[in-house]
């Protein structure tokens, strides 16, 4: 019979440090702080909408792991197919691994804290000593999973929260400005908390959650806990600390943003606004604190992200070891970090525009799930639906190479026709919502028809 440890406030606050840690990285720190230039005094009405996604959306994605007692994200797709499953995982962990998240966890701290200290001719070089040291650290940090709790929620996160709590806590009694009366550019005018809901897809941390699932559950099982219920319990609790001081966090942020546009002209990213706002308060060593600062969150991220990629993929694919898997994320992840924050960026938008809708929709259903026993007819129909709009999405936010061919235009003209709120990114919602529907009178007529033919054979 399994027994379980009575955990104490003590340990959920271990589990919430190392969720904080691994969700809160690179894309944690620039777009909020971007979003609030560009929302202005709109500000806290795209914050909510950011929130949605940004916080609201991984607490949900750990939920739907502890409601299905998934042990990651494959299991969680399963119902609607296995080849759709792995196929699923594969883009998810491909994207949160070594193609885009885990690259760009050193590309922002060198953009903010380096780049802009060096010569154009000299940045490739310096970029390329900082990253093999990053990727480094980051593989001997993630090489036994196990050890992830110490490394993250005991040593590098205080250290994060003390420098960001500095630069806080001057901002808040020595603000730039006031963000009431902070120009707002012309999309966030009438459509800010929309744009700042799309705006949250860029921190990728509802595909995280998802994820790290499998990373909770080690970790949990770890400190006593052994029966799924029980586990499902603990990880929501966790969660749900973690991500309210991620959400806090955000706000601070997009306010700093709005704030600062009384001293500075919008910037191109997050990152060179943070480092204009660090050196008005502080100077010089503003902006050294801030190059800590950043080092800092996107390496315990980036420890997260190896470590949950190696654990899934090895799970899924046994006769590859965990540590090749890490060994792979951790040398692609330095290959591509190579080539610059902004093409890193540029190439992940559309894949996050096909995932999140597709992550969204799981997500819901998973948690839903016990409402319908987990019916395959509704998860595929559902599914089905959204995929169609979703790549119509991401053609329509891919670089031009891809975006301006003449057949993509046409599908995007058509899209725009017939399916409701394309422009804005949701066209993804009817079509979902009209999935959801007939899958749930399949699953209704299906029930009603056993239940009648059950009933006869009684008789």
């Amino acid at each position: 019979m399994m027994q379980n440890r009575n955990l104490t406030f003590k340990h959920y606050l271990i589990i919430g440090s190392m969720l904080f840690g691994m969700f809160f990285g690179a894309g944690n720190l620039i777009f909020p702080i971007h979003l609030g230039q560009l929302a202005g005094h709109q500000w806290l009405t795209a914050g909510l909408g950011f929130l949605l996604t940004g916080t609201l959306l991984p607490l949900l994605g750990i939920i739907a792991i502890s409601v299905t007692h998934s042990n990651g994200i494959y299991e969680l797709a399963r119902p609607i197919g296995r080849r759709y499953a792995t196929a699923f995982m594969v883009l998810t962990c491909a994207t949160l691994g070594p193609l885009f998240a885990t690259p760009r966890t050193a590309t922002t701290p060198f953009q903010i804290g380096i780049a802009s200290h060096v010569s154009a001719s000299q940045a490739p070089l310096y970029l390329l000593i900082y990253s093999l040291i990053f990727f480094s650290i980051t593989y001997w940090a993630s090489r036994k999973p196990t050890a992830i709790v110490d490394t993250i929620g005991k040593l590098l996160n205080p250290i994060f929260l003390i420098l960001l709590a500095l630069i806080f806590g001057i901002a808040f009694t020595r603000p730039l400005g006031a963000a009431k009366t902070a120009a707002t550019t012309s999309a966030y005018q009438h459509s800010a908390f929309l744009n700042g809901f799309l705006q949250g897809y860029n921190t990728m941390d509802a595909l995280a959650a998802l994820l790290f699932g499998i990373a909770v559950v080690t970790a949990i099982r770890g400190l006593g806990q052994r029966h799924p219920a029980a586990i499902a319990k603990t990880a929501a609790k966790s969660s749900l600390l973690s991500i309210s001081l991620e959400a806090l966090i955000y706000l601070g942020l997009i306010w700093l943003g709005a704030t600062s546009l009384t001293q500075f002209k919008l910037s191109a990213d997050g990152g060179i606004a943070f480092s204009q706002i660090a050196n008005a308060f502080l100077g010089v060593p503003g902006e050294i604190i801030l190059a800590m600062m950043a080092t800092l969150t996107c390496l315990t991220t980036a420890v997260g992200l190896a470590s949950s990629f190696a654990e899934a993929l090895h799970a899924k694919f046994p006769k590859i070891s965990y540590l090749a898997w890490n060994r792979l994320a951790c040398g692609a992840s330095f290959l591509i970090a190579n080539i610059g924050l902004d093409q890193i960026i540029a190439w992940s938008t559309p894949m996050l525009m096909f995932l999140y809708p597709l992550a969204i929709t799981l997500i819901i259903l998973s948690i839903a799930s016990p409402l319908f026993h987990r019916d395959a007819a509704v998860y595929r129909w559902t599914t089905g639906l959204t995929l169609i709009p979703a790549l119509l999405d991401a053609l329509r936010s891919a670089p031009a190479l891809i975006a301006q061919q003449s057949w993509v235009q046409a599908l995007l003209a058509w899209d725009t026709k017939y399916l409701p709120w394309a422009a804005l990114g949701m066209d993804w919602v009817a079509p979902a919502l009209t999935g959801l529907l007939i899958g749930l009178s399949w699953y209704g007529i299906k029930r009603t028809w056993l239940a009648r033919t059950y009933k006869m054979d009684e008789n």
